[in-house]
C-alpha cells in the first residue's frame, strides 16, 4: 500500500520545519523529507548568517536559547564613511535553530524521513498527488510543499518557479573570535549587525561582520553576478578569495582566527517570483525568493511564507469536500504578496539601484542617512516610494531608467 499523508514537504530547512510546526500543532498528518542523513543534522545545510530580529521570535514562539547574541544596532558602511542606528537584533545559532523546528515540530507530531533525496513531483490527470524520492519510491498528499531552496526540484518541475541565473546570490561566511570590533577609524561593532558596500571586497554585494559575543564574530560576504560585479570585479578571483582579501587588508583582523568547523556556505535568488503555487502545490522559502532584499535577512519571511502556506493548506483541506484546485492554492500567493513580502518591485529596484552603485555613491549615501530621519532607510526597505526618493540623487537617474525599462521588457 502506497503510504499517504495530508501534507509532504520537501526539506527541512526553517520555512519547512515550521510549516510542518504549523501543521502538526492543527493535526494534520504530514511528513517532512529531507535530503541530509541526520546523524550531525544540520551539517551540510547549515547555511545561513542568522542575522534576524526578535520580532520573529516572539511571532514564532522560538527560545532565546538557539540566539547567539542579541544585538542592539545597525551599522552600514562604505569605503570611507559609516552610518549607524538603534535597530534590536539576534544573531542565532542556526544549527541550533534548525534542529529546534524539527524536534518541536515532531514533538507536535510531524514526522521526518532523513536521507531522503526528493526527485521530482507524481502528477496524475494534470494534478500534483505525490512525491519521487530516493529514485523510485513514492509518497502521496493532498497537498505537496517544495521547500529545498534554490534546488527547487519540484516547483522547477512544474514550472512554478523560474530561478535565473543572473539574479543568484552566492556567499560564504566563517566565525572569528579575536575581532577587534572597536578599532580606531571604523564604527563601533559591539552589539551590532554590520553590512559594508564596497565594491572592493564584494562586487555586486556587501561584506558583513555580525557580532556574536566577547570579541567573536561572524564575517562574511556575498555578490550577485550582475553588471557591478563585472565591471568591478577581479579576475579569476573566487569568493573564497575576495574573503581572504577582505581579511588581509582590514586592521580588525589583525589578530583574528577562525573557529574550527564554524564554515557556513549558502546561495539565494534576488528577484521577483515568476509563480508561487498551482493545483494541490506550494513553493516557501527560498525555493520562491522571499529573502529581504536590503538587509538579505531571509529567516523571518521564509517562517511567514511557511505560515501563510499552512493556512492555505487548513483553508483548502477543511470544507466537507476537499479543494485543492489551483484557484483556491491562490490564497497563498495573496498572502505572500500581502503579508510576506509586500512591495516587492519597490524593494528590489532598492536594492539594485544599491549593488549597480559605484563607491563614490556609496560614501554620499551614508552622508545623507547622516542627515536624514531615522526611520528614512527602514521606510524605503519597506518599499515607501517617497522614502525611497529622498535617498535618491540626480545622478542615479541613468541607473533607474535602465532598471525600469528592463523591467518593462521582463
Amino acid at each position: 500500500m502506497d503510504e499517504r499523508f495530508d501534507v509532504v514537504i520537501a526539506g527541512a530547512g526553517p520555512a519547512g520545519a515550521q510549516c510542518a510546526r504549523d501543521l502538526a500543532t492543527r493535526d494534520y498528518d504530514v511528513l517532512v523529507l529531507e535530503t541530509e542523513a541526520e546523524d550531525g543534522f544540520p551539517r551540510q545545510s547549515n547555511k545561513s548568517t542568522g542575522g534576524t530580529f526578535p520580532s520573529m521570535l516572539t511571532s514564532f514562539n522560538v527560545p532565546d536559547d538557539v540566539v547567539m547574541q542579541f544585538t542592539d544596532s545597525i551599522v552600514l558602511e562604505s569605503p570611507n564613511h559609516s552610518y549607524s542606528r538603534p535597530q534590536t537584533g539576534a544573531v542565532l545559532e542556526f544549527a541550533d535553530f534548525k534542529q529546534f523546528l524539527v524536534d518541536d515540530g515532531r514533538a507536535q507530531g510531524a514526522e521526518y524521513w532523513f536521507d531522503t533525496r526528493v526527485s521530482g513531483p507524481i502528477v496524475e490527470g494534470g494534478e500534483v498527488v505525490g512525491v519521487r524520492y530516493n529514485g523510485g519510491d513514492e509518497v502521496y498528499a493532498d497537498v505537496v510543499i517544495d521547500a529545498t531552496g534554490p534546488s527547487a526540484p519540484l516547483a522547477r518541475a512544474l514550472d512554478v518557479v523560474d530561478l535565473q541565473r543572473e539574479k543568484q546570490a552566492i556567499g560564504v561566511e566563517y566565525e572569528f573570535e579575536g575581532v577587534d570590533l572597536d578599532h580606531p577609524g571604523y564604527a563601533d561593532l559591539h552589539d551590532a549587525m554590520m553590512l559594508r558596500l564596497d565594491h572592493d571586497l564584494a562586487p555586486g554585494g556587501y561584506s558583513w561582520i555580525f557580532h556574536t559575543g566577547g570579541d567573536t564574530a561572524k564575517v562574511g560576504l556575498c555578490y550577485i553576478q550582475n553588471d557591478a560585479h563585472h565591471e568591478y570585479g577581479k579576475d579569476g578571483m573566487t569568493i573564497d578569495g575576495y574573503l581572504d582579501y577582505w581579511l588581509e587588508r582590514d586592521p580588525r583582523f589583525a589578530d583574528a582566527t577562525k573557529l574550527e568547523g564554524k564554515q557556513h556556505r549558502g546561495s539565494a535568488h534576488i528577484q521577483m517570483p515568476t509563480g508561487l503555487s498551482t493545483d494541490s502545490f506550494m513553493a516557501i522559502g527560498d525555493t520562491v525568493p522571499t529573502i529581504d532584499p536590503l538587509w538579505g535577512e531571509g529567516i523571518h519571511k521564509g517562517m511567514k511564507s511557511a505560515r501563510a502556506a499552512a493556512i492555505t493548506v487548513d483553508y483548502c483541506l477543511t470544507p466537507d469536500e476537499k479543494d485543492t484546485s489551483a484557484a483556491e492554492m491562490a490564497l497563498y500567493d495573496h498572502l505572500w504578496h500581502t503579508e510576506v513580502a509586500p512591495k516587492m518591485r519597490t524593494r528590489l529596484l532598492m536594492t539594485e539601484l544599491l549593488y549597480l552603485a559605484p563607491n563614490e555613491r556609496y560614501d554620499t549615501l551614508m552622508r545623507d542617512l547622516n542627515q536624514a530621519p531615522p526611520e528614512t532607510l527602514n521606510e524605503a526597505n519597506r518599499g515607501n516610494v517617497w522614502a525611497l526618493l529622498k535617498l535618491l540623487k540626480l545622478e542615479d537617474a541613468s541607473t533607474v531608467k535602465q532598471l525600469i525599462a528592463e523591467r518593462f521588457l521582463n
